[in-house]
């Protein structure tokens, strides 16, 4: 990160902050990309950070624009919400937004308890597994794409996700079909 700040050039300034403010939109709900809050309520974390490094290298102020998930970012696009978002690329998504390069790359996994027969992700789109996966997010719509015989439970956000692994033994194998 360069501690010089070149002037920005004025026609980018005017795409990405025509108020002379950049609003970005952050999706609080990844605890990859937004870390916690300042004593004053603002999203901290990587996220932000580079929405901060944007606004500085624009030479504008910064207004952090926070949504509960991703799904709710991506659909302000085009609502004058927010300048630049912050959040998964995604072939649907891509319908109302134009996309940067990744700025960072989050890898998956499953999660499945101890003796699982799901062994490989190859294991995991079988008849009869359920997989809970936080609703809209971009793991969520990979999976919507690419799954064809899993069953999908969308969750009201990773930690929804993660109680329905833990509480209702929506650990992979189908947890409706298991005895107590």
């Amino acid at each position: 990160m360069s501690t010089s700040n070149p002037t920005p050039n004025p026609l980018v300034v005017q795409q990405l902050a025509p108020r002379g403010v950049l609003r970005a939109g952050i999706n609080i709900s990844n605890f990859l990309l937004v870390t916690g809050k300042t004593e004053s309520g603002d999203p901290v974390g990587v996220a932000p950070s580079m929405a901060a490094e944007i606004a500085r290298l624009l030479g504008v102020t910064l207004q952090l624009v926070p949504f509960a998930n991703p799904g709710l970012l991506a659909d302000a696009a085009g609502t004058d919400t927010w300048d630049i978002g912050l959040f998964g690329a995604d072939p649907l998504r891509a319908q109302a937004t134009a996309f940067s390069a990744a700025y960072c790359e989050i890898e998956a996994s499953y999660l499945v308890p101890p003796g699982s027969r799901l062994t490989c992700v190859a294991d995991v789109d079988q008849p009869g597994v359920t997989i809970a996966v936080s609703a809209r997010s971009a793991y969520g719509l990979w999976l919507e794409r690419n799954n064809q015989h899993a069953t999908l439970l969308r969750c009201d956000g990773g930690s929804d996700a993660l109680n329905r692994y833990l509480n209702d033994r929506c650990n992979g194998d189908d947890y409706a079909n298991r005895p107590n």
